[in-house]
């Protein structure tokens, strides 16, 4: 990678005000001098991070490409820690294509999915959470998942990582002075002082893999199903929670055959939500398949919303309904409840808690504050999650701590059934090359590689 220098559009394709093209490597100033005429001064006057303007120009017979505004960024101090030169064109798919052809012309070649920052990361300007922080802060659909990013890109898992590392890097130097000078009269930790240290790790690793849950579901939301009989407004509830009329609403039965999938924003927390075809006994083949698909679902998801009809006496099919998602995660929705009541709420407590039954009515779009309410009291206990507070948010990093827990814990059993220290720092450095893997010190290639190809290819 030293010795190439890449090219990208850092924004995205299509028309628009304005296109940045984004130039690293060590030929990026050389290349950006052979396709850029001044219309103010000499190229060679050019200062460190002064924006200047321009044209891009095809000196070869003599062509003016774009009229743009270019910056040059000297190492180290850029986002990759190399020489870094952007071009800010017009927005338009020409410009920004001529321009590029006559870059990679110049001894630039077009730059990976993610090379910017994978640059970045093999340069040391950032640790692999941080780069990881970069893809979710870019793809992030909600607030909350936005602040936790950013909070990750910041060093905030990095700086954790570092006094974990540090710590156990205490222990083994004791260990190790313990093994090779066991009869010098070296001054090292008690066993004590070790397993105290050993102890105050596994508890902060123990704290952040708790939060794992909280942040999963920040990241990736709540598998959320609809379900109910056919024409109890399961659809309605969907438009109203989407704010459009996404689903199509009739009063014939049987309408949604197939399930409809949208995300919404439910006060920062994504609510991966489907509306299921309606579950009844039905000979229509088309019909069949998509209740078949709604059982399906309510086994894998997160939480289920069930709509009974409160104007109608409970039904064979709304028993069967109650059934099969009974003890499992759910809200019971009373619709219609503007229309009298003929429902047999008592009933429907035998299967889920008071607690977990509302009164609604998507006619007029009543008690749905009510259900976001609860719908945050069962996915974060009632909590709200603070700027100030940390969350894990990926997986392949919770895979990691659970390792580091493992090894802590042998290491801490270890010592207190008074084992050799050679058996204690074989847990020891396994904890480290465990943390290693969230920073990338000692994660493989394959898997620097898997991460970055999930990048946009200008970043």
């Amino acid at each position: 990678m030293a010795e190439e220098t890449i090219a990208a559009l850092a924004t995205p394709p299509g028309e628009g005000g304005i296109g940045i093209i984004r130039i690293s490597g060590y030929k990026s100033f050389d290349i950006a001098r052979e396709i850029f005429l001044s219309s103010r001064r000499n190229i060679d006057e050019i200062k460190d991070r002064y924006l200047y303007h321009g044209y891009i120009k095809d000196f070869s017979n003599d062509k003016v490409i774009d009229e743009v505004l270019i910056v040059f960024m000297k190492a180290p101090y850029t986002y990759t820690r190399e020489d870094v030169v952007e071009i800010n064109c017009h927005g338009g798919i020409i410009p920004v294509k001529e321009t590029l052809e006559l870059i990679y012309s110049h001894g630039a070649r077009p730059a990976e999915p993610g090379e910017f920052t994978k640059r970045a990361f093999l340069n040391g300007r950032l640790d692999l959470s941080q780069a990881e922080g970069v893809i979710d802060l870019i793809t992030s659909k909600t607030n909350l998942l936005k602040d936790v990013a950013l909070q990750q890109l910041r060093g905030s898992l990095k700086e954790k990582v570092e006094n974990l590392r540090d710590d156990l890097m205490t222990i083994m130097a004791n260990l190790e002075a313990k093994i090779d000078f066991p009869d010098e009269d070296i001054e090292v930790l008690s066993q004590d002082e070790l397993m105290q240290i050993v102890q105050s790790n596994l508890e902060e690793i123990k704290r952040l893999i708790s939060s794992y849950d909280k942040g999963r579901i920040i990241k990736e939301g709540i598998n959320t199903i609809i379900v109910g009989k056919p024409n109890v407004g399961k659809s309605s509830l969907l438009n109203i929670l989407l704010g459009e009329d996404r689903a199509i609403v009739t009063e014939v039965p049987g309408t949604t055959r197939d399930t409809i999938e949208e995300v919404i924003n439910l006060d920062g927390i994504p609510l991966k939500i489907v509306d299921t075809a309606g579950i009844r006994q039905t000979e229509d083949k088309v019909e069949k398949i998509g209740v078949n698909k709604t059982k399906s679902l309510v086994e894998k998801a997160d939480l289920i919303l069930i709509v009974l009809d409160k104007s109608r006496p409970l039904s064979s099919e709304d028993y069967d309904i109650l059934k099969l998602c009974e003890n499992k995660t759910a809200i019971v929705l009373l619709n219609k409840s503007d229309l009298k009541s003929r429902l047999e709420i008592d009933k429907i407590r035998e299967y889920f808690s008071e607690n977990n039954i509302l009164n609604i009515s998507a006619l007029e779009a009543s008690g749905i504050d009510r259900l976001k309410d609860l719908i945050n009291l069962l996915v974060f206990e009632g909590t709200v999650y603070q700027q100030d507070s940390f969350v894990i948010t990926n997986v392949r990093q919770y895979s990691s701590l659970k390792k580091v827990e493992k090894d802590l814990e042998s290491a801490l059993n270890a010592f207190q059934n008074l084992l050799s220290e050679d058996l204690i720092s074989i847990d020891i450095k396994n904890a480290l090359e465990a943390l290693g893997e969230i920073s990338g010190d000692t994660v493989s290639d394959n898997v620097i590689d898997e991460i970055f190809s999930r990048f946009c290819i200008g970043k």
